[in-house]
């Protein structure tokens, strides 16, 4: 195992790239310890798959550096950092049997019959694939298929990383809960380091210690799945992290207040700076309340999620999303919505420009 680091690291596909939007990875630092698990996630165009390709080495980038234990593996060949990487398909031989294709980058490595059994029949217990183990792979559902392909690359104890690049996606959604269950606990038992990409925020926020939210080529907050939820840096993270996601609501400031329809509204905490740009208001669905005073809004529609209920009302042409228990009001119902100051947030240009409130 061993620990990474992205140093100024910086990606284009043009030869000769002139602005930042000629670049698929703007400027990444990063690092993550050794045994620890990680998520990159972001919608599809990010740049989480050429990070990941960089990482293992089938991408060089165009500037900065790759680091593995402080040594630089920049210009090495995939083969020479000593990685192991699960793709969205399974990678296995179908005319083997299951124990072969779990012994086979072992066996590939020179390493003995005894340290290669010894090795194939912990992962397959760990697995549960034990009673699989003479099966020829090419009769394997494809979840025992995935799970399979997962064995290989965690069979070697020797590996730097293990990467996952989007590995649930061809697996039934009811088995999709399984396999994550399945990848945390190994993930707990073997301690390797692992990288786990993806576009779907119950995968990356199931699986991870530590999730990177990219967006445009860009890392826009770090965070356990706790501070993504709880306190987003940018709206996009607000957005993209939670069902439904976070309200974004534009809105003036004036003498360090935040206005919305002409009334103040309480932030969590002092603004930072002068507010210049572009101003909105960011607060999550938990957190906004129907009370019998406050911000006046018109119900446009109610969605029963079984656990709780999903209000949706019209705010002088901004629609607010609240999360409430009870019994709903009905559509067309004026209500008037009240949100709880400290997790209240203003956010200029997309970035959070509030400090929490002390004390």
């Amino acid at each position: 195992m061993a620990k990474i680091t992205l140093s100024n690291l910086r990606h284009s596909y043009y030869p000769n790239p002139s602005s930042p939007s000629d670049y698929a990875l703007k400027e990444i630092d990063l690092d993550w310890s050794d045994g620890g698990a990680y998520a990159l996630l972001g919608p599809s165009g990010c740049g989480k798959s050429t990070l990941l390709n960089i990482i293992s080495g089938l991408l060089v980038p165009s500037e900065g550096r790759i680091l593995f234990d402080g040594q630089d593996v920049t210009e090495l060949a995939p083969d020479k950092r000593n990685i192991a990487q699960v793709f969205q398909f399974p990678v296995i031989y179908d005319t083997m049997s299951v124990y072969d294709n779990l012994a086979f980058p072992l066996r590939n490595r020179g390493r003995d019959e005894d340290t290669v059994r010894s090795r194939v029949m912990a992962i397959a217990e760990m697995l549960e694939v034990t009673d699989m183990l003479d099966q020829k792979a090419a009769g394997l559902s494809p979840d025992n298929k995935q799970k399979i392909s997962m064995g290989r690359g965690l069979v070697r104890e020797d590996v730097n990383v293990v990467m996952f690049d989007e590995p649930l996606t061809v697996i039934d959604p009811h088995l999709k809960w399984k396999l994550r269950s399945k990848l945390k606990e190994l993930h707990q038992r073997v301690k390797a380091t692992m990288i786990y990409v993806t576009h779907d925020q119950t995968e990356a926020l199931t699986f991870a210690d530590q999730v990177v939210v990219m967006q445009l080529g860009e890392v826009v907050q770090i965070g356990t799945p706790v501070e993504l939820f709880e306190r987003p840096a940018h709206t996009f993270v607000g957005h993209f992290i939670g069902s439904p996601g976070m309200n974004v609501l534009p809105c003036e400031v004036s003498a360090g207040q935040a206005m919305l329809g002409g009334q103040p509204v309480a932030l969590e905490g002092p603004i930072q700076g002068e507010a210049k740009g572009q101003t909105e208001i960011g607060i999550r669905p938990e957190f906004v309340s129907l009370a019998e005073t406050g911000l006046p809004a018109t119900v446009t529609k109610v969605s029963d999620l079984g656990r709780h209920m999903v209000v949706e009302a019209d705010l002088n042409g901004t629609t607010v999303s609240a999360v409430i228990n009870g019994t709903p009001p009905e559509k067309g119902a004026q209500v008037h919505l009240q949100f709880r100051p400290d997790q209240t947030r203003l956010y200029v240009d997309g970035w959070i420009a509030t400090n929490p409130q002390e004390g």
